[in-house]
């Protein structure tokens, strides 16, 4: 994307700025948010509780350095599961790299689940939606 590391970095630990990118916005507009910890960045907190579509879980930012930020995620509607999430940010001249990862330990029926639908079948076209949201926000 045609943006600077560092804005892409803010919009991606500021747990706030998720709102404007993310991909699962917009799955239940009265979704219930709740923002705790640092405003941005290692220690930023963010909860909801949502619609059967939207369900419910938490986010934290676990890691941040210039060309990474790591979040945990919790799960716990419809199905518990937790994982870690990574956007690692390369700087390639006046543009940035964006890779989202996301890995994990499914159990229960949602390891059931995973062993009949793929990870990437399963959220793969949300991370294009999100990185292509992603773009528009930074490069506007």
């Amino acid at each position: 994307m045609a943006a600077d590391p560092a804005l892409v970095h803010r919009l991606v630990s500021d747990l706030r700025e998720w709102q404007t990118w993310s991909p699962w916005e917009g799955l239940d507009p009265e979704v219930r948010r709740t923002y705790s910890g640092a405003p941005a960045g290692v220690g930023a907190h963010y909860a909801w509780s949502g619609n059967r579509r939207a369900g419910q879980g938490s986010m934290e930012v676990v890691g941040a350095t210039p060309d990474r930020v790591v979040v945990a995620l919790a799960f716990r509607r419809p199905f518990r599961s937790t994982s870690e999430v990574t956007f690692e940010l390369v700087p390639a001249g006046a543009r940035t790299e964006v890779t989202w990862v996301m890995t994990g330990e499914q159990r229960g029926l949602a390891a059931v689940f995973g062993r009949l639908v793929s990870m990437d079948r399963l959220v793969g076209q949300d991370f294009e939606r999100g990185l292509a949201r992603l773009k528009a926000v930074a490069e506007a």
